[in-house]
């Protein structure tokens, strides 16, 4: 009897891995119910209460009539009662972009061969040469301090170089004369700008991310590429696009902007037109654009358009959301003045307009793309995001790890350097171990971008955690810097920086929205492989057709469901180690890829009972929402790390890093899961789940402290592995600088450290004082050292070296009583030559 009923889990729970059919079912349920009358003894009543329980209901589902009949038929009706209404807006967003390495994740079992066979991000000869070239020149024609001290904006000679270099026009095609950049080579410039001038970053960023440029490039019509794209290549136009709205924020469906449909006069000829009223603010190069992209909703009271039945109508004569292209000296288009992001300083502000007549061949693509912008914006923006702020924040978390790691190293407190200190060692490690992870996440996202993706989940995910662990690098810098971190001036590399952070943490979709509503709440449609199949069966007019498709998208996600159950039951019985590892991963790398297909199919069983027992209320219910989210961000997280270490030819010095990353995000995961799981409405699904997925407890720790320490040494050393970790980033000169005496100092301290040694018997003997802890007074000792004859000339020049750079780089800036007042009536001069510049 025990070995019968044993069989029945062995089997049950094989069949259900294997997903294999419902024929296979039933035999196998036969057979089992034979097997135990015959070898069993269970007798005759339990043999006919078994073939009621188990196989008749296996002979239904089997039998493919008679399971739409009795079952597919009336559970479609229920389904369509239950389904939550979704919004025009909802559903275009669901349905823009495309599905990449998140399906997998969604899938419970990812096929790792599919990320791992992509060849790793490279640049070509004319990419690599630009970004060693131009991109170099540009970062020495500025400097971050005089950006926002001096010109609060990029100086006039910075912005001609901007135009007359092909900045502008990284993604438009050579056809049009722009560069026609990779995805990747637009990341490597916006990261090696972004760790020198943010302002730069961000100028350079916007239009070659969401604007004018990529939606013409997508949407626009022959005509209107022709007039444009060599223009905004060639710097001749500044783009902008507005959509935010005082009163709307990041609800579309509420956007107040109006354009009613007329008609009008322009170019001194009748025409089909709109009357556009708008205010939008937070608009990027709106005070410098000269050409607007506008968003807004269209309305057809009238019916000029919408009487032809080939235009959507949502009532009241409303036909969506629409995207056109104004020039910005248009009559009645207002230019409003600067917001002040931050002393970031790029250049940012209001536009507005009232009943503004623009011509109906300003829509972006024409009037075929009427009332399509929100789908046409949210395609374009799955691909910036996934680029632009990711790539920026990497920029300056490299430039953070860069100085805070040579500062730790070389500052001295009690006699040591602080970068010996356990409490540094962790949030050094906090530094090293994120800044692996988001620059390794920064790269897998541009990757999907080159091989064709739009992958809007991804690029959510990318957004929403590169920003967030790049501020908790930045946070752990200014805990190290301390007081130099707080006392602003050109010697002090972070304080922008950590001012600025707020930025990229709220434009483009505040991250609180990213996760709550959009990385789930997108990807749970969207990414699992049934729920799209059996929204869209539902809403087929077609019966017969309605039928066939449900009943084939909802058996197979019970198989989905029972499979992802027995894997989730397999991983947290075995810790995960009865899952597969891909063959040809590294052997110590093997129990973080089974974590992840352990994890991932824990998530997918924890989101099918998340929709199962919430429904429609699951989108309200923010927090459960965003922390399934966070679960299908941490495994992505963990994915990019692997794939990054294997594009990297498997660096051993990089080891400490990839297992650090991959903890964290795994320990996080993991966190999340339970998070749901303490807030589940149905305590007792709550607690079979937990049984399920973690019956022995948890699983996955936090990164030790020894970790940490190694981290933190690896970060203090010179060398290959740190080289790797802050590669691709500005690395300015003295002259350009005062920063930059940090890293020459830091590159000294091999060298001086072996000279110290060399001395300890001369110093332990009293014959030489030790060498004192300030460098100012440094000075004086070497110049006695070297009249003793105990260091030589050639030891002489790297101690008064690393005396006098790394003196300067611990050095906090100061100024006159009234912070150079006087010399902001000559800065207000400047500024107002650079804007009689740009006009």
């Amino acid at each position: 009897m025990i070995y019968w009923i044993a069989a029945l889990i062995i089997v049950g729970i094989g069949l259900m891995t294997l997903r294999v059919s419902a024929l296979i079912w039933l035999v196998a349920i036969a057979l089992w119910i034979a097997a135990g009358f015959e070898l069993a003894r269970i007798g005759l009543l339990a043999t006919i209460l078994l073939t009621l329980l188990l196989f008749v209901p296996a002979l239904i589902v089997a039998l493919k009539p008679l399971r739409v009949r009795l079952l597919t038929k009336p559970i479609l009706k229920v389904f369509k009662r239950i389904l939550p209404r979704m919004s025009q807006t909802e559903r275009d967003a669901i349905e823009a972009g495309t599905i990449w390495w998140d399906a997998e994740l969604f899938s419970g079992k990812p096929e790792w061969t599919k990320l791992l066979s992509m060849a790793p991000p490279a640049l070509s000869e004319e990419e690599q040469a630009f970004l060693d070239n131009e991109v170099e020149q540009l970062c020495g024609l500025l400097t971050d301090w005089e950006t926002t001290e001096v010109w609060q904006d990029l100086p006039p000679h910075a912005w001609q170089f901007i135009k007359d270099k092909g900045f502008l026009g990284m993604i438009i095609p050579k056809q049009y004369g722009g560069k026609a950049f990779s995805a990747y080579m637009h990341s490597q410039v916006i990261m090696k700008l972004s760790s020198h001038c943010s302002a730069a970053a961000i100028s350079v960023m916007v239009p070659n991310s969401l604007g004018p440029a990529e939606l013409l490039l997508e949407y626009g019509t022959d005509a209107q590429k022709e007039h444009y794209l060599p223009r905004l290549a060639a710097g001749d136009e500044i783009p902008c696009f507005a959509l935010t709205s005082p009163y709307a924020g990041s609800d579309a469906a509420a956007i107040p902007d109006v354009g009613v449909v007329c008609q009008g006069m322009h170019d001194g000829q009748p025409t089909l037109g709109f009357r556009v009223t708008w205010d939008k603010r937070y608009i990027t190069l709106g005070p410098i654009a000269t050409v607007l992209g506008l968003a807004f909703r269209v309305h057809d009271p009238d019916g000029l358009l919408s009487s032809e039945g080939t235009f959507d109508v949502h009532g009241e004569g409303d036909l969506g959301i629409t995207c056109a292209l104004i020039p910005t000296n248009h009559p009645g288009v207002v230019t409003g003045r600067r917001h002040w992001p931050l002393d970031a300083v790029f250049q940012n502000g209001p536009t507005s307009g009232k009943d503004v007549f623009i011509p109906l061949d300003w829509v972006i693509g024409g009037s075929a793309q009427i009332g399509k912008g929100w789908r046409m914006l949210m395609e374009c923006l799955a691909a910036g995001r996934a680029i632009s702020l990711p790539s920026s924040t990497v920029g300056f978390s490299k430039l953070a790890v860069r100085g805070t790691s040579a500062y730790a190293a070389m500052r001295n407190q009690f006699k040591i350097p602080i970068g010996k200190f356990e409490g540094i060692h962790e949030m050094l490690a906090r530094m090293g171990g994120n800044l692996y992870l988001i620059d390794a996440t920064r790269r897998l996202s541009a990757m999907a971008v080159d091989s064709g993706e739009k992958p809007s989940v991804i690029s959510a995910i990318s957004k929403y955690h590169v920003t967030e662990r790049g501020r908790v690098i930045v946070n752990a810098g200014m805990d190290i810097l301390g007081g130099k971190g707080i006392c602003m001036g050109p010697n002090n590399f972070l304080a922008r920086t950590y001012q600025q952070v707020p930025i990229a943490i709220t434009v483009e979709g505040a991250n609180i929205l990213t996760r709550c509503l959009i990385i789930f709440g997108q990807g749970a449609i969207r990414c699992h492989p049934y729920v799209l199949k059996e929204m869209t069966a539902a809403g087929e007019p077609d019966e017969a057709k309605a039928l066939q498709d449900f009943d084939q998208a909802f058996f197979g996600h019970c198989s989905f469901v029972f499979a992802n159950f027995a894997r989730t039951l397999l991983g947290g019985i075995s810790a995960g180690t009865w899952l597969p590892a891909p063959k040809a991963a590294p052997v110590e790398l093997r129990h973080f890829y089974r974590a992840v297909n352990r994890l991932s199919a824990a998530f997918a069983l924890l989101s099918d009972a998340s929709m199962f027992v919430l429904g429609g209320s699951l989108k309200f219910r923010e927090r459960i929402s965003a922390r399934l989210g966070d679960v299908l961000s941490q495994l992505y997280l963990v994915s990019s790390v692997l794939k990054r270490y294997e594009d990297d030819g498997r660096q051993q010095d990089d080891l400490p890093y990839v297992h650090w990353a991959a903890q964290d995000a795994l320990h996080q995961a993991q966190e999340a899961c339970l998070g749901v799981l303490a807030n589940y409405p149905n305590r007792v699904l709550a607690w079979l789940l937990r049984l399920v997925a973690f019956p022995f407890g948890l699983s996955y720790c936090k990164p030790s402290d020894a970790l940490d320490s190694t981290l933190a040494r690896a970060m203090q050393t010179d060398g290959p592995g740190r080289d790797r970790l802050i590669a691709d980033i500005f690395l300015p000169e003295p002259t350009q600088s005062p920063t930059a005496y940090g890293e020459l100092a830091f590159k000294l301290i091999p060298a001086v450290n072996a000279i110290e040694a060399r001395l300890k018997p001369a110093i332990r003997e009293g014959a030489l004082a030790p060498i004192p802890q300030s460098l100012i007074e440094m000075h004086e000792w070497i110049e006695v050292a070297l009249v003793g004859g105990f260091i030589t000339e050639e030891e002489n020049a790297v101690l008064s070296d690393f005396a006098h750079c790394g003196d300067i780089s611990v050095q906090v800036d100061d100024f006159p009583q009234d912070l150079n007042r006087l010399e902001a009536l000559q800065k207000r001069h400047q500024l107002s030559q650079l804007q009689q510049y740009h006009q």
